[in-house]
């Protein structure tokens, strides 16, 4: 498998570069998501439920999905993601947003979930949704300002007992 021809470019925000995922990215977007997972009390899966940072290319890239890393002067800090939910595809699943602390509190993640969105838009997608767990206090209430609402759909994710739903156009 290899990088995608068409990748999109980098952008800014705030000092943060978020630019797309590489293969040398692998190790450090596991440990954000190891770190982050951990510091919620939530078990960090990369054999079940983060198998798709393991292997990204064949869980976003060839199912036209969209892995972001965020870096600040060369640390890789967070990631966030998309790809078509399965059997829905007017549908992006927002995906591994997480960010290190030292990231937070900087409006970068509202940033990075309007930034999905409009990607996620300019490729045709109508909604937006999303699994979360309820001690992600932080990121729900990030999601609900941001419009989102609960759905009936039924969580796929073990360590989730939330999902939310956007209409994005």
């Amino acid at each position: 498998m290899s990088i995608p021809e068409q990748q999109p470019e980098a952008v800014m925000y705030k000092g943060f570069t978020i630019r797309p995922w590489t293969p040398a990215d692998r190790e450090a977007s596991l440990s954000v998501l190891g770190r982050v997972l951990r510091e919620y009390g939530l078990n960090f899966e990369p054999e079940e439920a983060d198998r798709d940072v393991v292997d990204v290319q064949g869980h976003y890239w060839d199912i036209g999905g969209e892995f972001w890393v965020i870096e600040e002067q060369g640390e890789l800090l967070g990631t966030a993601a998309f790809y078509p939910l399965e059997g829905r595809p007017e549908v992006a699943e927002i995906r591994k947003m997480y960010l290190l602390p030292r990231a937070r509190g900087q409006g970068l993640g509202r940033w990075l979930l309007r930034f999905l969105e409009d990607r996620a838009r300019e490729r045709g997608y109508s909604h937006a949704r999303l699994e979360t767990a309820a001690v992600l206090k932080e990121a729900i209430a990030l999601y609900e300002s941001a419009g989102y609402t609960s759905a009936p759909d039924a969580v796929a994710t073990r360590r989730c007992d939330r999902v939310l739903i956007k209409l994005l156009r």
